[in-house]
């Protein structure tokens, strides 16, 4: 607004926020705060009140739908995680939404920079121009470099999506629960073609997410295939031609001798392993997921390392001596208890079997899966986002099919609340090394056992979901005694035992590496005997 004042001959406009000529160098302070806070909470609100109306109001417009599309993705946040995840990682509408964010975070810096020309900062004290200057970079970072890093995080994951996952319809659960294949790719300059030294099969219920993971030992012997596999034809008895058909040796086999049995698959390997691991099982396996090992090490780096309780000294194997099926003495050892792993060491705690068993293996590669499963939370994700999808792209093939993510995304994020059972189908839980269960295997007893275990892993499921919140208790009820009866007194606790004085020499990194040194295998057995004793961090 504007008024006269008596005598005078001209204007003297009297609105400070409008018009700060006539305001005193402290209203004009406060007025320019004003003005960058309107911009942060209600952006358009400082352009109607000081600036541009029409520059105002459309802003006002933008930021009103943007509120209602908050309210809306917030809505289906709580009533269908799964369809807010599907939109995200659709391929076509996280484009538009990278594109809106890009737009929307340079929409608002240009609104800020509006609205220091509104400030008129010639008009402010020197001493308070770099103050409102360094007040309008910090919300201009707050603001649209949080957009635009959400931009960027959204492209950096449609990248990494459409270079993991496959195209394709989505697929149902079997008998309520979905079974994937995870094969470890051990590929390297010393081999020929891809070697999976590590294969399980996760089966998560569908309702409640809770995994069972299933091991199978790279030497088991006499897969079988039901009659609707392509490999009944050529193997109707099984994989059964002795020490040369052990598991493993499946995947070569069948890329470089049968590949035409899979017409349709980009990698029928692969599929060949899923056909094996469901007629071990007594499972339909839908899907798998290829991890390459020898880039396993930067995936857990990415991650910031994995917690795990060691149980026993695992050693990190040296090279092969030439002529021989030895190994030099070990480069170096893991020492038990809990430590956080490096990629690198990680690596080698799954892989390492020198002295011990491929059963022992298996319980710290379980191990590993498991530290795996529990720590990759939302946090993590957020900030370790762009490392851990580099490495992911690099390390990651799989044939899921993209458009599956949101349910399989709301299946991870529910399997938190369970404890992953695990089951090796092999020692310990079938025979042990000596009775040569997986040369010889009881399917029938495979299939049943199996069974059982994914009934048991579901009912408990189930209970813990359907189990009310514990009713809170009275602090001063805590250890009281029912008032009708006098509290009895506690017996006196006996004295805890003294600790057994260990036997023979101290086991350290030293004595071990002394024992390899010398070729003592036999000890170095005994003492290594507990490295598959694990569990996650």
């Amino acid at each position: 607004m504007a008024s006269t004042t008596p005598g005078s001959s001209g204007a003297v406009y009297t609105d400070p926020v409008r018009y700060p000529q006539s305001a005193s160098p402290r209203l004009r302070s406060k007025r320019a705060f004003l003005l960058l806070f309107l911009t942060l909470v209600l952006p358009g609100s400082a352009q109607i009140v000081a600036g541009d109306r029409r520059l105002g109001r459309t802003a006002l417009r933008i930021t009103f739908l943007v509120w209602a599309a908050v309210i809306a993705v917030a809505v289906v946040a709580v009533t269908n995680r799964i369809l807010l995840v599907n939109i995200f990682t659709n391929s076509w509408a996280s484009f538009l939404i990278m594109a809106l964010l890009a737009a929307l975070a340079v929409g608002w810096a240009l609104l800020f920079l509006n609205t220091f020309r509104i400030i008129r900062p010639p008009l402010l004290q020197r001493n308070v121009r770099p103050a409102v200057a360094g007040a309008m970079v910090l919300l201009m970072v707050l603001t649209s470099g949080s957009l635009g890093y959400g931009a960027w995080l959204l492209n950096v994951s449609r990248q990494t999506f459409d270079n993991i996952f496959a195209s394709g319809p989505a697929f149902d659960p079997v008998d309520g629960r979905y079974n994937f294949l995870l094969l470890g790719g051990d590929a390297g300059a010393d081999r020929t073609g891809l070697r999976p030294d590590s294969m399980s099969v996760f089966s998560v219920d569908a309702d409640t997410g809770q995994i069972v993971t299933l091991s199978l030992p790279r030497n088991f012997q006499n897969a079988q295939f039901s009659a609707d596999s392509p490999l009944w034809q050529v193997f109707p008895e099984g994989y059964n031609c002795g020490d040369e058909c052990i598991l493993n040796s499946l995947y070569p086999v069948v890329t470089e001798q049968y590949p035409d049995l899979y017409p349709e698959s980009e990698d029928p390997g692969a599929e060949a392993m899923m056909d094996a691991a469901g007629g071990i099982l007594g499972l339909e396996i839908q899907s798998y997921v290829i991890v390459d090992m020898e880039g396993f090490s930067s995936l857990i780096d990415a991650m910031g390392g994995v917690k795990i309780d060691v149980g026993g000294w695992v050693p990190i194997t040296a090279g092969e001596i030439p002529g021989t099926n030895r190994h030099y003495p070990p480069d170096g050892w893991i020492a038990p208890g809990v430590q956080t792993m490096d990629g690198y060491t990680a690596l080698w705690y799954a892989r390492s079997r020198e002295f011990v068993t491929d059963y022992h293996r298996i319980a710290r590669q379980q191990c590993v899966q498991q530290a795996m499963v529990a720590q990759l939370d939302p946090a993590t994700l957020l900030t370790r986002f762009q490392a851990i999808a580099s490495a992911g792209e690099e390390v990651v093939h799989t044939d899921i099919p993209q458009d599956q993510l949101g349910s399989f995304v709301d299946l991870a994020l529910k399997s938190k609340n369970h404890e992953v059972q695990r089951m090796t189908i092999g020692p310990p839980d079938f025979g042990t090394a000596a009775d040569n269960f997986v040369t010889y295997p009881d399917f029938d007893l495979i299939h049943t056992r199996v069974q059982e275990m994914l009934t048991k892993s579901a009912a408990a499921a189930t209970e813990a979901a359907e189990q009310p919140a514990p009713e809170p208790v009275d602090d001063g009820a805590i250890g009281q005694s029912d008032p009708a009866e006098p509290a009895q007194p506690e017996e006196p606790a006996a004295p805890a035992p003294e600790p057994a004085a260990p036997a023979g020499p101290e086991i350290t990194e030293e004595y071990l590496q002394e024992l390899a040194t010398i070729g003592d295998t036999a000890t170095l057995g005994m003492l290594l005997d507990n490295n598959g004793n694990c569990s996650a961090g």
